[in-house]
């Protein structure tokens, strides 16, 4: 078989965590690729992978299931070809939606354990590894909403709005977000850009026992109305766009993403978050640990 020329099919923004696929291509030269392992490219999977673009939200846990034979797929990452090469991660000479150009979710396996092309295999994530990073996703979202409220008035200009119509000071200061199972952590650098778009930064540190008061207590009422939430995708492939959609009584939240989520506030139970401060090589640094449960 050849390269595949479309991206492939997900099944993960639905919440899927088990289908029947095809084997389109098992590649083991491809850029980027670790000695010993092989890409596997099926023509759907329910498997998420990391993205090296914004790689907030690590692969699943999954398995192959080939004839009798069970598969652990050791790693998953976006990978694209051009219809001679296959890359992977960082390795993709190209954007997303480059012409001419495939974007694919790529199984990385153990080479001595490869199903062949042409072959139907039965691909399974794990459910319960799956809910809570799903879990851990979501309240990052909602920590990220809250905190843009919580630091609302904190700007002396006008900056741009995030999903509920605050001042967005997660999408404008963010470095590094980790999504963890049923947590996450999000770090934002307080520099020099950061002050020039009218942020203050002064007596943050000393105010951030009431901000993190103010924020868990919106995250509690948020929680606490049990809010449904859903995906929202422009197709079913790779690089169709989708968004975390959050219906908030009275205001839905509306966030580009690529991750997996639970479907309903209520399934978290209860989200809090601890602010802390820090100076890295001059510059401070707020992080917000999130937690579930």
């Amino acid at each position: 078989m050849t390269l595949p020329s479309l991206d492939t099919r997900v099944d993960y923004p639905a919440g899927l965590t088990r289908l029947t696929a095809t084997v389109l291509h098992v590649e083991p030269r491809a850029e980027g690729l670790v000695t010993g392992l092989v890409a596997v490219l099926l023509d759907a999977t329910p498997v998420h992978p990391v993205d090296a673009g914004w790689p907030d939200q690590g692969p699943d846990r999954a398995v192959l299931r080939a004839a009798a034979a069970e598969l652990p797929v050791v790693d998953c990452v976006v990978g694209a070809t051009d219809g001679t090469a296959l890359y992977l991660g960082r390795d993709i000479p190209v954007q997303k939606g480059t012409a001419g150009w495939a974007f694919v979710v790529v199984h990385l396996l153990s080479g001595d354990a490869a199903p062949a092309e042409g072959q139907i295999v039965e691909v399974e994530v794990d459910a319960d590894y799956r809910t809570r990073m799903s879990a851990g996703h979501t309240a990052c979202h909602l920590a990220a909403l809250g905190l843009n409220l919580a630091l609302a008035d904190r700007w002396k200009k006008e900056v741009r709005a995030d999903a509920l119509g605050n001042p967005d000071f997660d999408g404008t200061a963010i470095d590094v977000s980790l999504i963890g199972e049923n947590q996450s952590v999000d770090t934002y650098r307080l520099g020099k850009s950061l002050r020039k778009k009218g942020f203050i930064t002064e007596g943050l540190a000393e105010a951030l026992p009431e901000i993190q008061g103010a924020l868990n207590a919106t995250l509690a009422e948020w929680v606490a109305t049990g809010a449904s939430v859903h995906i929202d995708a422009d197709g079913p492939l790779l690089t169709d766009r989708r968004y975390w959609v959050c219906d908030l009584p009275g205001q839905s939240a509306r966030i580009p993403c690529g991750g997996t989520h639970v479907s309903s506030l209520a399934e978290l139970g209860a989200v809090r978050v601890a602010l802390s401060t820090a100076d890295v090589e001059g510059t401070t640094v707020l992080t917000m640990a999130t937690f579930v449960g």
